[in-house]
Formats: structure tokens, C-alpha cells, sequence
């Protein structure tokens, strides 16, 4: 199968492009390069002859026509997006123009590609979303995400992805558009960008900087592990049933302040700091983010009996696997800590 994956440059889109040529897929990577992108994650496979990479942005009509016409993709998996929660909080507009506007525009794309080639039942639009579109859930263990969970986006990036995937239906509904949808939970693992909690943890937690954690840490998160979800998407680009959403957990809730002293006692073992002081100590609260959702958490039930999956990892191995990498990386990270914003305290406007 010819995969157009947009945004396979960045964090999650790069273990997509990684997994599906090691998968025996052939890819396109169409990506803009802005901040967040960096093509050092496709290294490995960038001199595959089943590798494409296109810049292009998905806010140009154009170029996106000129990509499905120079290379005639079997599917389309749709990952190129503004994802950072605090970035929308102080530039709602980019989010809005990328996530929402370029969604559009891919969607017209694909469909004016897949009526030239004769409405193909095998074509897939797979739309990759995430679990705040439903907002925030009660702190009832037994209460999580379904599909069917009504749509409450709290911030600008969730109710931009939360459009999106409206605007994904409903051009299967009125146009017939071949579609797949999914809504992931929190992602980690390599190539993650520093700006993101985990890897602003370690890198911090190195750098004998605080380690800032928002409020007083209770925050609930599902963390899914990055290259587990990579071998879900491709599941469900390849075997999910159209028009169907499915949700993808890691099934690893954690609050934020223990996800971040499990990270402190994986570092303490792994980079002891020179005073042989825990790296816990550096733990400091700080100012909530405006609107800052409690908690979340995915019911897998759906993805599981249909396709078969389920994480590979708990969040305690997962998090050690990151670390290692982290570690072991340290030319890659350091090249990214120089882009705009990285390091800094983003998000804090009300």
C-alpha cells in the first residue's frame, strides 16, 4: 500500500513513517518543517527506495493536488497539525488556519483525487485526532472515553481538532469519502519535542533546572506510548471499517506529579546527579494553565475486539525506554532547544 502521511516529520508522524516502511508499506512524508518538524526522525528510512518526502504545506490548495497527482496514493493518514495546548492558548490562529483550513483543504484534495480515480472502495482518508476533543472526565475511575463520549473541547488546540474531525465526517456523509478516524491519548516515547512534558522532565531534570509541574500535579493522563500508536494507526488505515472512529489508549493513567517522580527515580538510577540528591528534589509547582482539564482517559474496548490491538507497554517500561533514548540522544535534542519558544513558559495567558 502508497501511504500519504501529512506531518510525518514530527513526533508522531515520524514513528508512523518509520513503522509502515519497516512494515513494507511504501510512503509519502508531505510536511511543511515548521518548528516542530525535524527530518533527523525519518533518518533511518529517508534512503529508502519506498520513501518519498514532499515539503509542502497543507495550507496550500496547490500543492496538496500536485502531490496526489504526482503520486497516487492507496490511502491518506492525516497527522500534520499544531498540537501544542499552551502555543494555542497565546496563538490561536495558527491552529485554527492548520488544523481546520488545512483538514479542508486535504479533505478536497483527497476528494477530488479519489472521484478522478473512479471512487476506488479501497481508498482511505484516516483522520488522526485526540482525546481532548471530549474535554475533561470526573475523577470516577470507572468513567473514561468512549466513542460515543459528547464532544466538550477546552481549549483552542481541542476545539480545533475537535472541528476537524467534524469536518472528517461530515464529507463522508455528504460525499461518500472513504474515511477512518482515531483519538489518541497522551503520546510519549523518542523524537518527542522538547517542549512537551515528559522530555522538558528529563532535559530539565539534566540540566539541574525545576522541574515544573502545573497546579498542585493531580492532572490525569492516559500515556500512550508513540510507537504502539504507530502500529494502531496503521491498523486501522489498513483493516478499521469506514466511517469508523476508534479510540486509542495506553491504558497507563497516571497523574502528572507521579509520571514525573517515576521519571525522577528512572533518571536517579540511570544519570545519578553529582550530590547523589534525588532529582525529585527539583520538583516545583507552578502557575495552572488556563482551562487545564483534569482528567483523561480512553475506553480501548472498540480497537481492541475489532482489530486485535493493545499496548505493548505500561507506562513504567515505556518511560524507561524514553529515558534511555533520551540519554543516548543527546545530539538530537540539543539541536532543537535553539527553535522558538522551546524552554520557555508558554500558555500563560487567561
Amino acid at each position: 500500500m502508497k501511504l500519504l502521511v501529512t506531518g510525518g516529520a514530527g513526533f508522531i508522524g515520524s514513528a508512523v513513517v518509520r513503522r509502515a516502511i519497516a512494515d513494507g508499506h511504501a510512503v509519502v512524508n508531505l510536511d511543511a518543517l515548521t518548528y516542530a518538524a525535524c527530518l533527523d526522525n525519518v533518518a533511518s528510512v529517508a534512503d529508502h527506495p519506498d520513501y518519498t518526502f514532499v515539503e509542502a504545506d497543507i495550507r496550500d490548495r496547490a500543492a496538496l493536488d500536485a502531490v496526489f497527482a504526482a503520486h497516487e496514493p492507496d490511502a491518506v493518514m492525516h497527522l500534520a497539525a499544531e498540537s501544542h495546548v499552551d502555543r494555542s492558548i497565546d496563538g490561536p490562529g495558527d491552529f485554527i488556519e492548520t488544523n481546520i483550513t488545512g483538514t479542508f483543504n486535504m479533505l478536497e484534495a483527497a476528494r477530488k483525487y479519489w472521484l478522478g480515480q473512479g471512487r476506488p472502495t479501497a481508498f482511505r482518508f484516516h483522520h488522526i485526532s485526540t482525546d481532548e476533543v471530549y474535554g475533561s472526565l470526573p475523577a470516577d475511575p470507572a468513567v473514561r472515553f468512549t466513542e460515543e463520549t459528547a464532544y466538550d473541547p477546552r481549549s483552542p488546540y481541542s476545539a480545533s481538532k475537535a472541528s476537524s474531525d467534524h469536518l472528517v465526517r461530515a464529507w463522508h456523509e455528504t460525499y461518500g469519502l472513504p474515511v477512518v478516524l482515531t483519538n489518541c491519548s497522551n503520546n510519549y516515547g523518542p523524537y518527542h519535542f522538547p517542549e512537551k512534558l515528559i522530555p522538558v522532565i528529563i532535559l530539565n531534570a539534566l540540566a539541574g533546572k525545576p522541574l515544573p509541574i502545573y497546579g498542585d500535579g493531580s492532572n490525569v493522563r492516559d500515556w500512550l506510548y508513540v510507537e504502539d500508536h504507530a502500529e494502531a494507526l496503521l491498523l486501522v488505515v489498513t483493516r478499521g471499517a469506514v466511517g469508523r472512529t476508534y479510540n486509542i489508549g495506553g491504558e497507563n493513567e497516571r497523574t502528572n506529579l507521579e509520571l514525573v517522580k517515576t521519571l525522577c527515580a528512572i533518571l536517579d538510577a540511570k544519570r545519578p546527579r553529582g550530590d547523589g540528591a534525588s532529582y525529585a528534589e527539583q520538583i516545583t509547582f507552578v502557575t495552572d494553565r488556563p482551562g487545564h482539564d483534569a482528567r483523561y482517559a480512553i475506553d480501548p474496548t472498540r480497537i481492541r475486539e475489532e482489530l486485535g490491538w493493545r499496548p505493548s507497554v505500561t507506562v513504567e517500561e515505556g518511560l524507561e525506554k524514553t529515558v534511555t533514548w533520551y540519554l543516548d540522544n543527546e545530539t538530537w535534542w540539543r539541536a532543537l532547544q535553539s527553535r522558538d519558544g522551546v524552554g520557555q513558559r508558554l500558555g500563560v495567558r487567561a
